[in-house]
């Protein structure tokens, strides 16, 4: 699987994010400051809220803006298996159920599942509480991690 291609399917998806938030929070801005929300009493709210409306949108596109840059700056490298798993790897795991799932570690703000070639490819960081557990790993590794009350357990079957 081709880990470039990946990346610009991660790159495109944030654009689209991106001009969805940056629409939502020019709707929001017009919303705030249109003369007919103008409050008349202490209870007439919309105004305020649509400025805090418009104040989060801001502060979502900037998030999503960051993290297009760090996707474009990243550089997947190939496995190595003298240091593990790190950003930029493939991996194949199973669970006890023995059901598989490929994931895509990468820099924050990607976290989305893909389609590659009809195989569904789920993104994630190394700072997820998956991906931080992977770290390091290599194949034939069980992994261990703490949801809420549930704990999962997998395998890695194999990593690129």
């Amino acid at each position: 699987m081709d880990k470039s291609l990946l990346q610009q399917q991660v790159l495109e998806r944030l654009a689209e994010d991106l001009l969805q938030v940056e629409q939502a929070a020019r709707v929001a801005h017009e919303t705030a400051t249109h003369e007919e929300n103008i409050a008349e009493n202490k209870y007439d709210t919309l105004g305020l809220e649509a400025s805090y409306l418009a104040t989060g949108q801001a502060r979502r596109a900037e998030a999503i803006r960051e993290a297009i840059a760090e996707w474009r700056q990243f550089r997947p490298r190939p496995y190595d298996a003298e240091r593990g798993i790190q950003l930029g790897a493939l991996v194949c795991l199973v669970d006890a159920d023995d059901k598989q799932q490929l994931l895509f570690l990468g820099p924050d703000g990607g976290s989305m599942k893909l389609v590659n070639d009809t195989q569904p490819v789920q993104v994630i960081s190394g700072e997820a509480p998956l991906g931080r557990a992977l770290l390091g790993k290599c194949d034939g590794d069980e992994v261990t991690i703490q949801i809420a009350s549930t704990r999962q357990h997998f395998e890695v079957l194999w990593v690129q």
